[in-house]
């Protein structure tokens, strides 16, 4: 089974990390701290994090590293456009142990739906028609990235309105539904995402910071935070 679809069949809240850089040491910190997934970046300029990732080629030795360092989910944003995802990649990815691509609807070309070998994610933001998602499952989608928090909140606490947000999405999508940290989420906000229907927390430069140190501290306390809740 694909580690992914794997994942998403736990009855237990996945913690997922988004790697703030492309960085074998950052992975094994998150990994160390109880990570049970990563997610790593190309072809993107990525907002939280201010960092510019460029193609494949340019990883194939450090993703290596990260994929030999555990056994959970390994993900990847293939591109921060439909023009900049490049096929050639999409069809090398399972091959260096890639589980599954998450990247916005609108970026998402169409042939990457067939795809061998990798789970499909696809993100929605807050401007998205959340109605469309009821389709999504009809087209091969197989868990929605919740980014519904507009970029000039970025940071801030955790609210109802984003749980009800996130709901609506599970509702309409009837998918698996991944929160990233838009939010400065920490350990205090798990039991709500628990009892919200979240399958996924994908941790990132907001919530965890950019070092090793931050990284696996933050990610630790949240770990804690999940395994108490037992979600």
């Amino acid at each position: 089974m694909n580690r992914m679809h794997r994942a998403l069949s736990s009855d237990k809240l996945q913690l997922f990390v988004s790697l703030p850089a492309n960085d074998a040491e950052l992975a094994r910190e998150a990994v160390r701290a109880g990570a049970d997934g990563l997610k790593v970046h190309i072809n993107v300029d990525h907002r939280a994090s201010g960092n510019r990732f460029g193609p494949l080629a340019e990883y194939a030795e450090t993703f290596a590293e990260i994929r030999s360092l555990f056994e959970g989910p390994l993900g990847i944003v293939p591109g921060g456009s439909a023009e900049a995802v490049q096929a050639e990649e999409i069809r090398a990815l399972p091959g260096m142990g890639i589980d599954f691509y998450s990247i916005y609807a609108w970026h998402l070309p169409v042939y990457m739906l067939k795809a061998p070998g990798l789970a499909r994610t696809c993100a929605v933001d807050d401007r998205f028609d959340l109605s469309l998602l009821e389709s999504a499952a009809a087209l091969g989608i197989e868990a929605i990235e919740a980014s519904v928090v507009p970029g000039a909140e970025y940071g801030s606490p955790l609210c109802l309105a984003d749980l009800l947000k996130y709901r609506r999405v599970a509702e309409r999508a009837k998918l698996p539904v991944i929160v990233p940290s838009q939010r400065k989420i920490g350990p205090q906000d798990v039991p709500a995402l628990i009892d919200c229907g979240v399958k996924v927390l994908l941790v990132g430069a907001v919530a965890v910071g950019t070092t090793a140190e931050s990284i696996g501290r933050s990610v630790s306390l949240l770990r804690e935070a999940i395994d108490k809740a037992g979600g």
